[in-house]
């Protein structure tokens, strides 16, 4: 996938081609010599410092905290564009200072939302990363963060020695000393309960069928959200199945939309694994499904990074055809397709917005779904990062900035309501408040199975109607 402009160029992994135009023309532009539409996509910023503006948003979590200018996208994009003004030939990726920079951008997208000019910072990362290492061996960890889905499949002993590593005090600081973990951070512990079996309904209309994409995150540490899920979308009257590998055989490994090995910037990989789902996907949709997710960042990963993976067109099919949990509830709600008999409720909830779900403005689909529920009071949490950020919150060298993010407005809102549901539906987000709080949070798709009727009530309810002499 290379997109080079001279023999002295760099060799990109991602297909940067939707900036080809992107500040030509333009004098202040200030395009770097070297990266091709690498450095046009870098260049799209107008340095306008929104980036370092106080307020309500996302960007940048990092500098959010420390204030330091080098830590917002637009301080990185001008460590950036001084490297790739450089001759290749030293190795200016290598900086320490811009080294530093793009280690401790967490990936938030933010920026892609909020800048001015749409500047894809956790995009550009992938892409510095996939360089980086070419230039020099990939670290053990990354290796391992990468592909933690394949490994616990393959070799499911491990959830024993993770399980092991977080309830044994005089091994975990060890443990953590050899993979540089951070010793106050449990690792996620895998539950391997198997997803129930489905059957498909041919007599429902197309309309009416949802295959839930069941990420690598829900499927192999909390399988019980994607069952609240289905249950949710059931008895809502819609035929529910599991999104499986298309054209594969039933041992087929499960699908994966790639997300984290794209974070530690293997392209490669990341693109075979993107590029299952998709065909899987395509597959569903001419068949007349809606896909649903649970997990934003592996449904905005296949809505907005795949596109860069050089897929082709049925990646567009793919993503036009995706949605979230809380996006397909509103939109049904709208049409008037969505009617769920919601119990009242007295308590009150606490919502935490993934940084993803915010990028791609789902948190208003989630306030309209949360109205459904009688009597319900909620209220939203104003933050930005929680700090977990995927893998950034359980790395030793981060773990005091992790610390900070999540204590900057997230820790404090639940500490002051003791006692409040707290709905989080990122699962990086779920362990960093049962890292640091007492809070038990939960996926919106629980909140919302827990609010229906018991089942045996409605039947029953259902059968003494249907009894009723004309």
């Amino acid at each position: 996938m290379s997109n080079t402009s001279n023999d002295a160029d760099i060799s990109l992994q991602l297909d940067w081609s939707a900036y080809k135009d992107a500040g030509m023309g333009d004098a202040y532009a200030d395009i770097p010599k070297y990266g091709g539409n690498y450095a046009k996509a870098i260049a799209a910023c107008i340095n306008s410092r929104q980036c370092e503006a106080e307020g309500k948003q996302l960007m940048c979590p990092s500098y959010r905290v420390s204030g330091d200018e080098r830590l917002s996208t637009g301080g990185r994009v001008r460590l950036l564009k001084a490297a790739l003004s450089t001759s290749q030939a030293e190795n200016p990726l290598l900086n320490p200072e811009l080294a530093e920079a793009m280690e401790l951008c967490v990936s938030c997208k933010g920026c892609k939302r909020e800048c001015e000019a749409n500047v894809d910072m956790p995009l550009i990362k992938a892409e510095y990363l996939a360089q980086k290492y070419q230039q020099q061996p990939r670290p053990l960890r990354s290796k391992l963060f990468a592909q933690w889905a394949d490994l616990l499949d393959q070799y499911r002993w491990l959830g024993g020695l993770i399980r092991l590593y977080n309830h044994t005090p005089l091994l975990k600081p060890l443990a953590a000393r050899v993979l540089k973990l951070n010793p106050q951070a449990n690792l996620p512990e895998p539950s391997f309960e198997r997803l129930s079996q489905r059957q498909p309904d041919i007599k429902l209309l197309p309309g009416k069928r949802v295959a839930l994409f069941v990420d690598s995150f829900t499927r192999r540490f909390e399988p019980h959200i994607a069952e609240a899920a289905a249950e949710l979308l059931e008895r809502a009257g819609y035929q529910v199945e599991w999104l499986q590998p298309a054209n594969e055989t039933s041992t087929a490994k499960p699908l994966c939309c790639g997300r984290t090995l794209l974070a530690q910037g293997m392209i490669l990989e990341a693109k075979a694994s993107a590029g299952r789902l998709v065909t899987s996907i395509c597959e569903y949709v001419e068949r007349g499904y809606t896909i649903v997710g649970l997990e934003a960042s592996c449904v905005l990963g296949l809505r907005d990074d795949a596109k860069a993976l050089g897929l082709g067109d049925s990646v567009e099919l793919a993503a036009q055809h995706t949605l979230l949990l809380e996006e397909f509830l509103a939109r049904e709600l709208k049409s008037g397709r969505l009617d769920l008999p919601f119990l009242e409720t007295d308590q009150k909830t606490l919502v935490h917005g993934h940084c993803h779900q915010k990028a791609v403005g789902a948190m208003k689909s989630v306030r309209r779904i949360m109205k459904l529920l009688p009597k319900h009071d909620f209220e939203f949490i104003e933050s930005s990062c929680c700090g977990m950020a995927g893998t950034f919150g359980l790395e030793a060298e981060h773990a005091d900035l992790s610390s900070q993010m999540a204590n900057q407005s997230l820790l404090p809102a639940i500490s002051q309501q003791p006692g409040c549901t707290v709905v989080a539906n990122g699962f990086s987000c779920r362990q960093q408040i049962r890292q640091h709080s007492q809070a038990e949070p939960i996926h919106l798709a629980e909140l919302l199975a827990r609010q229906l009727p018991p089942k045996v009530a409605v039947e029953a309810e259902s059968t003494q109607t249907n009894s009723v002499p004309a």
